[in-house]
């Protein structure tokens, strides 16, 4: 998410910084740090740009629907729209400009001298150490999630649910911060999805609710706002029974579905269904009638009903049949908290004094989506890894 890009821009979509921190801070009811906040969405718009124009990344403006929580469409994405294909585009700029890139050096400290951070040590699969000196170190090893043990110390609510990010994200950088006196914050925020196709893996794109689709649980009944967002839906699909729900949804919404690489996956993994009321409710196992009442309610609200969820159904076309059905679960992505930074993005201690020679970006570093599963705003999470990436490589480079 940026605010006031080009790629806005030559779209005619009208944005501000302002307006990218309000809605963060109000997805947050306040509780986002905002200097690092404030840094972040003045940062990522130059950020974007900076990359086509030096790295030759390009970008689309994903304006055929609105994330939740967002007041513009401020969503960006390279063409294939895959965080695959992000990450495959960044390699290659990597080396394009002659950069090295070590995957086979595992970090297991960092290196001081004084009070300075000024290199670390890494360990090669056959167990031969290194000693790697810099003057500078950016810690851009995502956050905890990877972390049994803490995610059950800090985030209790989902320890049990599927991990959907990367096996190393286990905490390094607020171990060894925490180990020099850095500051940290917001422990307990992460980022949830509450549309994981189950038992297949496969993320399923949230437009399929922000576009109609509605959400149910094993009796074919709803069971909260689907409009409030996927991250604290997570907790809402595990509690239903078995820890699953299904998303319904039409054929109108199963097309605009399948220009997402992740959602035409899911179909060839044989995780979509569709039929009739009674053929889903069958898949489902619940009463045809439940879920025909459901269904009906849903088109009422469409009609200008009250939702008592207090979701908007008005101005999104109403279901209609055939009707498609995905089996999902609720799942954790990546945790928000971590080490304090300040606007050049070095990490500062308790006292408010920056560690010389350490930055931090990403998951690494604190977020800005508060302390609770509710204050996370889509894209939140690219937002602090580009961003703070971007400053603290400027930063880096003046050190």
């Amino acid at each position: 998410p940026a605010p006031t890009t080009r790629f806005q821009n030559a779209l005619g979509i009208e944005d501000s910084p302002e307006a990218f921190i309000a809605d963060i801070q109000k997805k947050a009811a306040g509780g986002a740090h905002p200097g690092i906040t404030a840094t972040a969405a003045r940062a990522i718009g130059p950020a974007l740009e900076w990359l086509t124009d030096r790295h030759r990344l390009e970008w689309v403006v994903l304006d055929d629907f609105r994330y939740p929580g967002h007041s513009a469409h401020r969503m960006h994405a390279v063409p294939e729209k895959t965080g695959a294909a992000l990450i495959g585009r960044l390699n290659t700029a990597a080396e394009t400009a002659g950069l090295d890139i070590v995957t086979g050096a595992h970090v297991t400290a960092l290196l001081t001298e004084g009070d300075a951070v000024r290199g670390v040590r890494t360990t090669r699969p056959d167990g031969k150490t290194e000693t790697i000196r810099a003057c500078a170190i950016i810690l851009a090893c995502n956050g905890y999630g990877g972390n049994p043990d803490l995610v059950a110390r800090h985030i209790p609510e989902i320890a049990t649910a599927p991990y959907f990010g990367h096996a190393g994200n286990t905490g390094n950088a607020v171990l060894w911060g925490q180990g020099l006196g850095a500051e940290t914050r917001d422990l307990t925020a992460y980022q949830g999805h509450g549309s994981v196709a189950h038992p297949h893996g496969i993320l399923i794109t949230w437009a399929l609710m922000m576009e109609g689709g509605i959400q149910v649980n094993a009796a074919g009944q709803r069971f909260s706002n689907e409009h409030e967002g996927y991250s604290e839906q997570s907790v809402k699909v595990l509690a239903q029974p078995g820890g699953v729900a299904w998303n319904v949804y039409d054929a109108r919404l199963h097309e605009m579905g399948m220009g997402f690489p992740d959602y035409v996956e899911a179909v060839g993994a044989g995780a979509v269904m569709s039929g009739t009321v009674e053929e889903i409710a069958d898949r489902i196992g619940c009463p045809s009638a439940n879920l025909t009442d459901t269904l009906a309610e849903a088109h009422g609200y469409a009609s200008g009903a009250t939702d008592p969820f207090g979701r908007d159904f008005t101005g999104k076309p109403a279901l209609e049949p055939p009707y498609f059905a995905i089996k999902v679960t609720g799942a954790l992505f990546h945790t928000q908290g971590g080490l304090v930074v300040d606007e050049q993005a070095r990490v500062i201690r308790s006292d408010g004094t920056p560690i010389p020679g350490l930055f931090a970006g990403g998951g690494a570093a604190c977020g800005v989506s508060g302390s609770r599963v509710e204050g996370y705003l889509s894209g939140n999470g690219l937002l602090t890894a580009v961003a703070l990436g971007y400053v603290a490589g400027a930063s880096a480079a003046r050190d």
